[in-house]
């Protein structure tokens, strides 16, 4: 009887033990989730002080940084909407591009975003 006891006791802590854990691993993230950005609402950045820095990208490339009231809003190495990881040829590229965000999100577009059309009537790109 008293083995028939720690039988039973054995089996239940057994199906206790898989049932628990195989539900554990199964919520557990495959992998490390990617952080999204969180930007505010477009209207809560009108009265704040949009700035923007041209910056080095890979392979001699121009990015831009965004700010408000100093603080880094965007940080833009690549060219937007485009694949790859280059930034723009040439300084005066990345600073066109910069100028339209500002313009952007001054008017209350966030996230602002650029289309190929808008990269090229700015000469932006080739």
């Amino acid at each position: 009887m008293l083995m028939t006891q720690n039988i039973r006791s054995l089996f239940l802590l057994l199906l206790f033990w898989t049932l628990i854990f195989p539900a554990k691993s199964q919520n557990a993230p495959a992998s490390p989730t990617k952080k999204e950005a969180n930007f505010p609402e477009g209207g809560s950045l009108k009265k704040t002080a949009i700035t923007y820095k041209i910056i080095d990208a890979p392979n001699k490339t121009f990015g831009y940084d965004i700010f408000s009231d100093g603080k880094l809003l965007i940080h833009q190495p690549s060219i937007p909407g485009m694949s790859g990881n280059n930034g723009f040829k040439s300084r005066q590229s990345a600073e066109k591009v910069a100028q339209l965000i500002v313009k952007k999100v001054k008017n209350g577009e966030m996230p602002p975003t650029v289309d190929e059309n808008e990269l090229r009537k700015l000469n932006a790109i080739e």
